[in-house]
């Protein structure tokens, strides 16, 4: 494939429509915002500028989560911030996102999730005001907390009931902190019970298991990444029979090394199998357009409709037995099947107007 149909074909992943179900608010900075707060709140920065998206794995990407997290401080930022994404998902075709948000990585907020929240709300909703596309919440759990922090977070949301979060999600270090399913059972129980949707990350740094207790014990709707499903075939018969996504993210686990080539990464064995993973950005510094347009370079992806699975629905199924519905106009649209790769699109009133003329 030459550089002139690989140009072509990133312009077509930017102006189709699409929705992003796996990104981090967490790795949403702008390298020159990170450095404009440093400057501001005289806080050395961890590296070069040039390089600071530059990592030596999963815990140093961690670590640094931490640390950008630390400058968003105000509620002004966490607005300037979530504003700043939804600017970036139009510009790539983007009509609607999942984003996940950790509590556990913004220090300066700890003990105020409803504050929080109210911050990052009002610049989604700012964003929404100005035409961009709206964003729904998965409000995450870390790895090392414990079966009381993860029911005491649980508690909170029933409690706020806000309109923006739409999922309990759970990511972190999966080598580091080793089999966490049975701990968190109870509290994803809960959640499910409550009407939230339950999105779970593994099978990244660890191997299948992970995969088969977010499934067995966490009751997840969504798998988090998934990509070492691919080494136990019946794990991979039991996504497909449940019908359950897999939010994979190839650049993000070519730059953490989970994988060592586009070419090496199992996407299109899974793709095969399971058929309705979505290709999503994670929280490095790459967008869903190139990451689809990465995956163009694999000739197996050079022909393969787009579909969208029912989890789609979620805009429309938030808090279905806690509070009001928000997004109405996000309603299932009809399906758009142009011949490039299969993927989680889905067409907004907006988008699909630009789309059919």
């Amino acid at each position: 494939m030459n550089q002139a149909t690989l140009r072509d074909q990133a312009q077509a992943m930017r102006t189709l429509p699409k929705a992003e179900v796996h990104v981090h608010l967490e790795g949403c900075f702008e390298a020159d915002t990170l450095a404009a707060w440093a400057r501001q709140s005289g806080t050395p920065l961890p590296r070069p500028p040039e390089r600071l998206f530059q990592f030596d794995g999963l815990a140093d990407f961690l670590q640094f989560l931490d640390w950008a997290c630390g400058l968003a401080a105000t509620p002004d930022r966490l607005a300037e911030l979530s504003y700043q994404y939804c600017g970036r998902l139009a510009a790539n075709g983007g009509g609607y996102a999942d984003m996940i948000v950790n509590p556990t990585h913004w220090h300066a907020w700890h003990g105020r999730l409803g504050a929080m929240l109210d911050a990052i709300d009002a610049g989604f909703t700012a964003a929404e005001q100005d035409g961009l596309p709206p964003v729904g919440l998965c409000i995450s759990l870390l790895r090392t907390q414990t079966a009381q922090q993860a029911a005491e977070l649980v508690d909170a949301l029933i409690d706020l009931r806000h309109p923006r979060v739409v999922a309990l999600s759970i990511d972190g270090n999966e080598a580091a902190a080793g089999r966490t399913g049975p701990r968190f059972a109870e509290a994803f129980r809960r959640a499910g019970a409550a009407g939230l949707r339950r999105t779970v990350h593994a099978g990244e740094s660890s191997g299948p298991d992970g995969v088969r207790d977010a499934i067995t014990l966490l009751g997840a709707d969504r798998i988090d990444h998934g990509v070492r499903a691919i080494d136990d075939p019946s794990l991979v018969a039991l996504l497909a029979e449940r019908q359950i996504a897999l939010g994979v993210c190839p650049t993000s686990n070519l730059v953490l090394g989970v994988y060592p080539s586009i070419e090496a990464h199992p996407v299109e064995l899974l793709r095969q199998v399971v058929l309705r993973q979505p290709v999503e950005q994670a929280g490095v510094a790459a967008t869903a357009a190139s990451a689809y347009t990465r995956l163009l370079s694999l000739p197996a992806f050079e022909t393969v409709a787009i579909s969208i699975p029912p989890y789609l629905r979620w805009p429309m199924m938030r808090y279905p037995r806690l509070g009001r519905r928000r997004n109405a106009a996000l309603q299932q649209k009809r399906l758009v099947q142009p011949a490039i790769l299969q993927t989680i699109t889905f067409l907004t009133n907006a988008a699909r107007r630009r789309a059919l003329g």
